[in-house]
């Protein structure tokens, strides 16, 4: 019987649980799904703590690449034996197979292989979003991006020097400054060690930066506000610090009129036509060259909550999976 990691309780690595869950047979506009690879994203974090609050029992996960076993009735675009992916939606793709609604479904190149995709999917339309729309950078721009060594980190570096960005990113340690610039980050700052308000200001000669691009939260997003330019914007996009506290709206006009968005990728994708647009931004992206993307570490998928505490714990670089 197929298995599935599931959660009955908030809390850390050790609530996931390996259970037989079988997936059944889809219904009207949807397919069932064997996965090939699984991406291991953050947010899988703050669902399981509960940041994120869901509704317990569930599963956990929201990528992954597979093959098509069978439609449902009125599926049209995909058909049994396509190679496709998926980011976003309701969790669960911590599993073996899955019965998902089949719109949410991309097919997969044959130039891009199933781990690849598992590795970039939510990461790699993530970054899509973040500096095509959230933001369009521009060539010259010089950009903040927190957690640079990270699995959209390694990405953003990658797709902003291909624009024509510099880019400044900071990182934990020196072995993740080497990572970040090998990907095309120009100022890899260590923030363990270095200020990287005061890097940014040295950086841009004290006018700071048009964005900043911010995944880790409470931690940074003080700072982040510093380094920012009259009119500019901060994007935060994630928490892993910790929720930012309340913020008052008069510091946004204080230091220069700045401008705060919380984005996601589900409304970037919300419509069928924008999840197609962001999906083949990317895999041109990566099929010309201009951006690589493998995965670091792969797991069991009965290992998730050694993935779990690796990621956590700042172990990881770049993206990792979990293969069923």
């Amino acid at each position: 019987m197929p298995i599935a990691i599931r959660i009955h309780r908030t809390g850390g690595p050790e609530v996931l649980q390996v259970e037989d869950l079988p997936a059944g047979a889809p219904g009207p506009g949807q397919v069932r799904l064997r996965h090939t690879a699984i991406g291991v994203n953050f947010i899988d974090t703050y669902h399981r703590s509960g940041l994120y609050p869901l509704t317990l029992p569930s599963g956990l996960g929201s990528e992954a690449a597979g093959v098509v076993e069978e439609t449902g009735p009125g599926v049209q675009h995909v058909a049994a034996g396509d190679r496709v992916a998926y980011a976003g939606g309701a969790p669960g793709s911590y599993c073996q197979v899955r019965v998902v609604s089949a719109d949410r479904l991309v097919r997969l190149p044959a130039a891009i292989p199933d781990r690849q995709a598992a590795a970039m999917m939510l990461k790699g339309m993530t970054v899509q979003y973040l500096v095509r729309r959230t933001y369009a950078v521009k060539p010259g721009d010089t950009v903040l991006l927190h957690a640079a060594a990270g699995g959209v980190g390694l990405i953003a570096c990658q797709w902003l020097k291909a624009i024509g960005a510099t880019v400044i990113g900071t990182v934990g340690t020196d072995e993740k400054a080497s990572l970040a610039r090998a990907s095309g980050c120009d100022h890899p700052v260590v923030y363990t060690r270095e200020d990287f308000v005061a890097r940014v200001k040295e950086i841009t000669g004290g006018k700071g930066v048009p964005v900043v691009y911010d995944p880790v939260g409470k931690t940074t997003f003080q700072g982040s506000l510093d380094c920012l330019r009259p009119r500019g914007l901060m994007v935060a996009f994630g928490n892993a610090s910790g929720a930012v506290p309340p913020v008052d709206l008069l510091q946004l006009s204080i230091r220069g009129s700045l401008f705060l968005t919380r984005p996601t990728l589900a409304h970037y994708t919300a419509t069928r036509a924008e999840l197609e647009e962001t999906a083949s931004d990317l895999f041109q992206m990566v099929s010309s060259g201009r951006i690589r993307v493998q995965p670091s570490a792969t797991y069991p998928l009965a290992d998730a909550a050694h993935a779990h505490r690796d990621l956590e714990g700042r172990k990881t670089t770049g993206s990792i999976l979990l293969l069923p």
